[in-house]
């Protein structure tokens, strides 16, 4: 099935009839996020430890193959299935010169889903990020933001998550902001949530500009097509090398994916 067909089922039909009867969250979303390479350094967490923050640890299951256009899908730690579709750029956030990152509207399907298969690598066409995640919410009182329990609330809110993931040996961390509520207030919620956080300046010498702002999709599928292409056969392999072809798989244009 291709990815148009993928999302026409999603807005119509059988999966959006399901969406109805059993999802357990269907939610519009503005979402903006950072990922760097290593690991998370102590003063990044200290920085985040202002705002009260829940922690946990998760494996989430992203499918990868085949690529869908402006659709992310994956299981959350073995129990949801998530599926998000792209709904266009709400612009650049610029959070007082110490953050800059494209806001990106999503709309967001929740379904309750039992594990992929036995093991750790799941199964062909899925990847497992290991995470452990800091997260916090900021709501809506009045008219100011303030820190809130991390579990969803009602009305206007943005979840922010600070994580350190692990994926094919590789560790990355993360900086990321969810933004829920009424469509007319996402974008401002998220960039009023943003110069909340950005008040006090990023240790070190941390930057999160444009160049680190892409989703977890979009991270795998940078990974994916600049990673070398093993062929199960390493006589073919060997072959192709003494006829002079490439190791590599060529890059494909990367999409826009989702912020998850």
């Amino acid at each position: 099935m291709g990815a148009d067909s993928v999302r026409a089922n999603l807005s119509s039909g059988p999966l959006a009839h399901l969406s109805r009867r059993s999802a357990v969250a269907e939610l519009g979303t503005a979402e903006v996020r950072w990922i760097l390479p290593g690991q998370l350094d102590t003063a990044m967490v200290e920085w985040f430890a202002r705002f009260p923050a829940g922690l946990e640890s998760r494996e989430d299951a992203y499918l990868v193959d085949p690529v869908l256009r402006g659709l992310s899908v994956k299981i959350r730690g073995n129990q949801m299935l998530e599926a998000k579709m792209y709904h266009g750029s709400l612009g650049i956030l610029d959070a007082a010169g110490r953050a800059r990152g494209r806001i990106e509207a999503w709309q967001k399907w929740s379904f309750p889903f039992g594990p992929l298969g036995p093991g750790s690598a799941g199964p062909p066409g899925w990847t497992v990020i290991s995470k452990k995640r800091r997260f916090g919410r900021f709501r809506l009182a009045g008219r100011r933001l303030v820190a809130s329990p991390p579990e969803r609330t009602t009305g206007r809110s943005c979840a922010v998550e600070l994580t350190e993931f692990c994926s094919g040996g590789q560790t990355q961390w993360s900086l990321g902001f969810e933004a829920t509520g009424p469509a007319d207030s996402l974008c401002s919620t998220l960039q009023n949530t943003a110069a909340l956080v950005f008040a006090d300046a990023l240790p070190g010498d941390v930057e999160l500009g444009l160049g680190q702002c892409q989703s977890y999709a979009e991270w795998l599928s940078r990974r994916r097509v600049n990673a070398p292409r093993r062929s199960p056969d390493g006589d073919e392999s060997r072959a192709r090398q003494r006829r002079g072809q490439p190791r590599y798989a060529v890059a494909r244009n990367n999409e826009p994916q989702s912020a998850s």
